[in-house]
């Protein structure tokens, strides 16, 4: 394409690559995982999109070039995945030559409103998906929510008007068409211009093959060609290989690993870190509000300094310890997607290895420093389970908490990008427009529909941290969720100077633990209201009259409180297993409802219906704990 000029105005240009390998095999688990993802889910959900600002300088010709020989050097972006209809692709494809399509528009010969802003985005999928194991796609909005929170000048990345804010909504727009895994080239590109000049390059990316990292990646080997240097042989491992690794005797050992890893968190550790009143719902619209402070950075890089700590796990520490303290519970159980890369060959794959770690940190210690000590070890743990068979995952989460009686919820992310390599992340969390660094500066941005209660990203720990915070609203009002990032900066400069007593966070921080009243209760390791367990059963079963009480469960764990339901069945031919069946059902989107551990089914109810005494006076028809079938 060198040496001919082209023409402004919207086109599409159709680009050619040739000189790659051509070779197939099984999908990775991590590819699997998001391919049942995008099956399933809307486009906009599970897509991510990406905006890499241009090199002042740089010819479209230029730009289009780089993409080109990333195309050969990267099998993912060779990569298809044919299967029959209704049938999710089991193999991989890479083809030696192809092509692809990069459309240009130049702003100055668009119509104003050729571009649209807010909507769905911003966390780039990041708990888009809706369950559980690693669905969460990272952020390839990283560097686009990176945008919605600078200031609103002229131009500036915040002004809607600016190249920057038009780009960004052209690659939001570039997700809600879904990709075709058996035939399309995984990246759909625009190139911006202004005067026939390219100014940022907006992508929408298939989840399939890509996440942050590998977008991170690919942004800096793309800016790096263009400014002429030549890229390093590969030694990362590519899908195929993976694949591979995955597929032998030690890679289906670590895979089982994991999932009895995962189970015992699912069995022991709270249902929901926000069962309290108001987390209503499995999928909710949220603000997001960044953080861009000065102060938090000096304060996290002498915290670091003092206890001999990573900044990246004094932050995850940090960060765990608030959100603990605000649910009022003794665990923080989170979702910390992107540690799957700690390998060195996966550190740099482009690939997709969106599988959650699942972290269980049990805060009960009597201080920050020591709930350091554990983070590491507890984070490290994450680490090394996050690699499984999706689909075995699922099976497994079924069978347990229908056992249990529980919904697990993956309410709670933490997705640090600023723990990729320092080149990659310099690039991911770049703002080239900008060179103010405040304080402490919050600024909102647009809202996402989300299937999580909070979900965070952290874009840069230095020289300022810079993250962004998507809070349910019906549990943090814009006051609460200011507050609570303002106190995890304040909980960092405390920790600055001494270790901080744990006990003492609400005066430390000014967060408070949420007061969920005298109707809730732990049980089973989770916060429950039985009077809400009762409405929940009773509309469950049709509006038959129903009872919970909260008893030693000797027969369970001899030191746990479990629940007991009591059920008027009158003339329905009731059984324990069909109640805990029809409860079970209706449990996603309700954190607060936990199963009872028995079902005692007696014909009519008691005159003093409130009372568990005149319940137990009741003759029983049938009881049990129900889980001895599915119905």
């Amino acid at each position: 394409m060198s040496g001919h000029r082209l023409p402004r105005g919207p086109r599409t240009l159709t680009v050619a690559y040739t000189g790659g390998e051509e070779r197939r095999g099984p999908v990775t688990m991590g590819q699997a995982n998001m391919i049942r993802c995008m099956l399933r889910d809307e486009p906009e959900h599970i897509n991510i999109h990406d905006v890499w600002p241009v090199p002042e300088g740089t010819r479209t010709e230029s730009a289009i070039d780089a993409l080109r020989a990333l195309a050969v050097r990267h099998e993912a972006l060779r990569t298809t995945f044919p299967h029959a209809p209704g049938v999710a692709p089991s193999e991989q494809v890479v083809a030696p030559e192809g092509t692809f399509t990069v459309t240009v528009l130049d702003l100055d010969e668009l119509p104003g409103g050729v571009v649209e802003t807010g909507g769905a985005g911003g966390a780039g999928g990041a708990g888009t998906a809706r369950e559980a194991a690693g669905e969460a796609a990272s952020a390839a909005g990283a560097d686009a929510a990176a945008e919605s929170g600078g200031p609103r000048g002229p131009g500036g990345p915040g002004d809607p008007r600016g190249p920057a804010a038009r780009a960004e909504s052209l690659a939001r727009r570039a997700r809600a068409e879904r990709f075709r895994l058996d035939r399309d080239f995984p990246l759909r590109i625009s190139v911006v211009t202004l005067a026939g000049a390219p100014v940022h390059l907006a992508m929408a990316a298939s989840h399939a093959v890509t996440d942050v990292g590998a977008l991170a990646v690919l942004k800096e080997e793309w800016l790096s060609l263009l400014a002429g240097e030549t890229l390093p042989p590969l030694d990362s491992l590519t899908p195929l290989d993976l694949a591979a690794q995955e597929a032998a005797p030690a890679g289906l050992r670590k895979s089982e690993a994991s999932l009895r890893y995962w189970e015992r968190i699912i069995r022991g550790g709270p249902q929901a870190m926000f069962a309290e009143p108001g987390a209503e719902g499995t999928e909710v619209r949220v603000p997001q509000l960044t953080l861009r402070s000065r102060r938090a950075a000096r304060a996290l890089a002498l915290v670091a300094e003092r206890t001999g700590g990573l900044p990246s796990t004094v932050l995850l520490t940090a960060w765990c310890a608030l959100v603990a303290h605000r649910t009022a519970q003794t665990a923080c159980v989170a979702a910390v997607p992107t540690s799957n890369r700690y390998h060195s060959r996966l550190t740099r794959s482009v690939n997709t290895l969106s599988q959650d770690a699942l972290l269980s940190l049990d805060v009960q210690v009597p201080t920050f420093d020591a709930l350091l000590k554990k983070s590491w070890g507890g984070a490290l743990d994450a680490y090394r389970h996050s690699q499984f068979d999706a689909v075995r995952l699922w099976e497994m989460i079924g069978r347990t908490t229908f056992e249990r009686g529980s919904q697990f919820a993956r309410d709670v992310v933490f997705n640090d990008v600023s723990t990729l390599p320092s080149t990659v992340a310099q690039v991911a969390s770049a703002r080239p427009e900008e060179t103010v660094e405040p304080e402490l500066e919050l600024s909102w941005g647009p809202d996402q529909v989300l299937p999580t209660r909070v979900l965070t990203f952290v874009y840069a720990t230095e020289p300022l941290i810079h993250l962004a915070l998507w809070a349910d609203p019906a549990l943090f009002g814009r006051a609460e969720a200011e507050g609570f990032l303002t106190g995890l900066v304040r909980l960092l400069e405390s920790a600055a100077t001494d270790d901080v007593p744990l006990s003492s966070l609400t005066e430390v921080t000014g967060v408070r633990p949420v007061e969920r009243g005298p109707l809730w209760c732990r049980v089973d390791g989770s916060w429950t209201s039985p009077p809400l367990v009762a409405e929940t059963l009773s509309g469950a079963l049709g509006g038959l009259p129903v009872h919970v009480t909260v008893e030693a469960s000797y027969a369970y764990l001899p030191a746990e409180r479990a629940l007991t339901a009591f059920i008027a069945a009158g003339d329905t031919p009731l059984t324990p297993a069909e109640a805990h069946t029809a409860l079970m059902d209706a449990l996603p989107g309700r954190p607060g409802v936990l199963a009872p551990r028995r079902y005692v089914i007696v014909q009519d109810p008691p005159a003093e219906a409130d009372r568990s005494s005149a319940w137990l006076r009741q003759e029983i028809l049938r009881e049990g704990t129900g889980r001895d079938r599915r119905m």
